[in-house]
């Protein structure tokens, strides 16, 4: 896929390090305050994120030619807004309507992948028997039952803890599936499930307190959604995760994890890492790939 030549080819390189809105410590201490918050009983989880830049020079298509090719995922899209552009692999919907039916697949609970097949399989038993990763699934898939509830009648869990590959982490993925009420429409679906609780917590409307008092930037389109609306009722949009804002010759991205009671803050900052390394991986190719001539 990456090496085909059926389109222009224009040069991309890095300008300057990689920056951070904050550093390791700081997201540490995040966490600890999100355990903080768990054992208060003020939520019983938190999505905490943090954010990269990087500038760059040249044509940031590379980096998404790059990236669907490192990290092919159920989403895979690019935006072109004129002064900024959105691309992304994300693997997670927001929601899916399609014949009389709401469909969201919550996603929670990560390992990061080895490279190697037979140590991923011990990792998909240890993530299947993790109580910390189990119970937070759990409790994710609950939250999406009550978004659904709201508008849809019959909401059932169709499919649970199904593993799921990726290049770069393994994940535990859940299928919940709702009929429309009457009078339910694409946007009152999309506005009970916005945003995703598995990019907030839960409950919602507390996490996203805490993650606006301890976050110390807005998330912009992180966590947001992206896709369409059809006239015919239908709706398919993806989460924006695993996904870069392109602004000013400065690529942005961001990712979280989960905080529940049990978390330890340097597990937490490992999982952030391992969510953004298809990202970070993307950039690289697209980059020394233009070098070695072998970008199409």
């Amino acid at each position: 896929l990456i090496s085909g030549r059926d389109v222009p080819v224009f040069p991309f390189s890095l300008n300057n390090a990689e920056t951070s809105n904050i550093d390791d410590d700081t997201y540490r201490e995040m966490v600890r305050k999100g355990i903080a918050s768990c054992h208060r009983g003020d939520v019983f989880q938190v999505v905490l994120s943090r954010r990269f830049s990087q500038q760059f020079r040249g044509d940031d298509f590379n980096v998404y030619r790059a990236l669907r090719s490192v990290n092919p995922s159920p989403y895979l899209f690019y935006f072109d807004y004129g002064d900024y552009k959105l691309m992304g692999s994300s693997p997670e919907s927001q929601v899916i309507i399609s014949n009389g039916k709401a469909i969201v697949h919550p996603i929670a609970g990560t390992f990061k992948r080895s490279g190697d097949d037979e140590t991923d399989k011990q990792r998909v038993e240890q993530l299947r028997l993790d109580p910390k990763e189990n119970a937070e699934h759990v409790m994710l898939v609950d939250l999406a039952r009550n978004d659904l509830s709201r508008v849809c009648t019959e909401v059932t869990v169709t499919d649970f803890k199904k593993i799921q590959y990726y290049s770069h982490v393994i994940h535990l993925v859940s299928e919940v599936q709702g009929k429309l009420a009457e009078g339910s429409s694409a946007f009152n679906i999309l506005g009970s499930s916005f945003p995703a609780g598995t990019l907030s917590g839960a409950p919602k409307y507390k996490a996203m307190q805490i993650i606006a008092a301890t976050e110390n930037i807005a998330r912009g389109f992180y966590g947001g959604a992206i896709g369409f609306i059809g006239l015919d009722g239908s709706c398919n949009h993806a989460i924006m995760i695993r996904t870069f804002l392109s602004r000013n010759n400065t690529l942005v991205y961001q990712a979280g994890a989960g905080v529940v009671a049990a978390s330890d803050p340097e597990s937490e900052l490992q999982e952030v890492n391992n969510k953004l390394g298809a990202l970070k991986k993307a950039i690289d190719l697209a980059q020394n790939m233009i070098t070695q001539n072998k970008l199409p």
